[in-house]
């Protein structure tokens, strides 16, 4: 079974997308019927729903429609990585709300779109201490320049379980190996950090190849290893680089080396431990 701990799912006539305006290639209805038709077909046996960045009065809402989508019988989706807004003076008060939300795993601020310096801030920092304890995951979206501020957020935060989304979006269009690794190499020193394989064909170009892929995935297995790396779709965001299918076959061909039992770890099992979901969904 394969485990996606990266999807999307977009519902116009629901919530507000802001960002949308500015992509128009997603720019769509991208519904759970969708997703899980392919899904199933190519071995994914259960997903986590990612945060789409809504508009701030939606993020609320965005987890209730997945706690519906979640709550259908033979739904593919075990919980949610909610929004959150830690540089706002209101997040202990959402923080306990979310403890009425049993489907909520983790939380996500996107940071890559933001100012390079929030989570620098006193209480940004402060906030996402408070996740110590409570068994929610924070996923890091950042890009290469931001990784080290991400590693700051770890330190500072080393009793929280933080994930590195799309291996720290490396630019493999423009061939910006050199300026992504030695950050990676650097906050993979974090124990409490766990890489996301996922993102990786939405960043190379309209002709990428799986020879384009190696480098870098080779340098995030040196240095996570197996033991820490999650596997995410990035649906439908990677309909930018070839689609769910693609992904999936190129995923399987960056594993073909590995173990069984590696193959594994990175398909479900560590990802099963990090969010405490059911072994069989």
């Amino acid at each position: 079974m394969i485990v996606d701990t990266h999807l999307h799912l977009i519902y116009r006539d629901r919530l507000a997308y802001p960002w949308l305006a500015g992509a128009p290639a997603l720019d769509a209805d991208f519904r759970y019927e969708t997703y899980a038709r392919e899904a199933r077909r190519l071995g994914i046996g259960a997903a986590l729903h990612m945060e789409v960045d809504v508009a701030e009065t939606d993020i609320e809402a965005e987890t209730a429609l997945i706690a519906d989508l979640a709550g259908q019988p033979g739904s593919l989706i075990v919980g949610a990585i909610a929004g959150c807004r830690p540089e706002s003076a209101d997040f202990a008060a959402y923080l306990d709300r979310l403890r009425g939300r049993p489907e909520v795993r983790g939380l996500r601020r996107v940071l890559h779109v933001m100012p390079d310096d929030l989570s620098e801030t006193p209480r940004f920092r402060d906030n996402i201490r408070q996740l110590a304890g409570t068994g929610l995951v924070f996923d890091l979206c950042v890009l290469p320049h931001q990784i080290a501020k991400a590693t700051a957020l770890a330190d500072i935060a080393s009793d929280v379980a933080f994930v590195l989304d799309h291996c720290g979006v490396p630019d493999i269009r423009s061939g910006g190996f050199d300026v992504w690794k030695g950050p990676l190499a650097e906050i993979a020193r974090r124990p409490n950090v766990t890489v996301k394989l996922s993102g990786l064909p939405a960043y190379g170009a309209d002709s990428w190849t799986l020879d384009d892929l190696k480098p870098y995935f080779a340098h995030v297995v040196e240095h996570f290893g197996f033991d820490r790396m999650v596997w995410g779709s990035d649906w439908p965001v990677n309909t930018l680089g070839g689609g769910l299918s693609t992904w999936v076959g190129a995923t399987q061909a960056l594993l073909a080396d590995a173990s069984q039992d590696d193959r594994a770890k990175v398909l479900s099992r560590t990802a099963l431990a990090l969010w405490r979901l059911p072994a069989s969904p």
